[in-house]
């Protein structure tokens, strides 16, 4: 069992199914609503721990329901919280429109408390960075926590993981510090101006985000699977029918971390990251969704 330590945030996902997306100015009735815990390092940690990593989660929460929430999600998973509670602001919220005929998404984040994190909370846990097998972090924290914590871990030689999500102009250098980047399309076409479509597109895109100092770019590419560079397209591992795709993502990279940590190649983490994501989305909800390790292993016929 490896040993995995992820910077992120935790929100409260507050999600709203409806046939559509309501005009500026209209209210429409919707055909359901559901509270269940998400925010990407969250969702990512739990993805992980389900895998069977040791799992430890930096964050920042607020002194109220949805920090219970937060925490107790947490025990469940089997993830190891590091997070300071603060009475100055809120723990995150996101609000999460699902159309039904699609399960498409589109979201808002309000990273409340985990906002508020800086390079002094990095240096606070730096020796748990340290101790990591495998470091995870994403863009929904301050980005100087994120350059930072990734500085310490690659210093360390510990193994580090970037998904550059939600797609933000990165600080100069930040990607050559990353052994891995786990973009999906739209992300990918943020840093590298290169419009991903096909498999070819992926291999140019591969190579630019080469060029800007990344060890290895897998691009993800939602139903057809993962391009992992030096490999080519992984296919996706289909489960079942289509429910919701919110949260694949953060199943893929918390199947990935988990897999690097205990010693598998590349491809090997990379089908384990396809086949948890492609559980996670034949059910409802993010942290809810993500599978354990015997479900993963089932579907891959291990």
């Amino acid at each position: 069992m490896g040993k995995v330590v992820i910077l992120g945030v935790f929100v409260a996902d507050t999600s709203y199914r409806a046939d559509r997306m309501p005009r500026m100015g209209e209210t429409i009735l919707g055909n359901s609503f559901a509270l269940g815990p998400g925010g990407k390092g969250s969702n990512q940690a739990v993805a992980c721990a389900r895998i069977g990593a040791d799992t430890h989660m930096i964050s920042k929460l607020g002194q109220d329901d949805f920090a219970k929430l937060a925490l107790d999600t947490w025990a469940e998973a089997g993830v190891t919280p590091h997070a300071d509670q603060i009475s100055e602001s809120y723990t995150g919220a996101a609000y999460i429109f699902v159309e039904e005929s699609s399960g498409d998404n589109a979201i808002i984040v309000a990273p409340g408390a985990a906002a508020l994190m800086d390079t002094a909370d990095i240096d606070a846990r730096a020796e748990l960075i340290k101790s990591a097998d495998v470091f995870v972090t994403q863009l929904e924290q301050p980005m100087p926590a994120a350059l930072h914590a990734l500085g310490i871990a690659r210093a360390a030689g510990v193994t580090t993981i970037l998904n550059p999500a939600p797609a933000a102009t990165l600080p100069e250098g930040m990607l050559a510090l990353c052994d891995y980047v786990t973009p999906n399309e739209t992300e990918c076409e943020a840093l590298t101006g290169i419009s991903v479509e096909t498999e070819a597109d992926a291999e140019r895109a591969a190579a630019a985000l080469r060029t800007l100092g990344v060890g290895t770019p897998i691009i993800t590419m939602g139903e057809r699977g993962a391009y992992l560079d030096g490999h080519g397209l992984v296919p996706a591992v289909k489960a079942g029918p289509v429910v919701e795709t919110t949260g694949a993502g953060d199943a893929f990279n918390g199947g990935f971390a988990a897999a690097l940590a205990e010693g598998k190649s590349p491809l090997e983490a990379v089908q384990i990251g396809c086949a948890t994501a492609g559980i996670s989305v034949t059910r409802p909800g993010t942290a809810p969704s993500m599978p354990d390790r015997r479900e993963v292993e089932a579907l891959l016929g291990a």
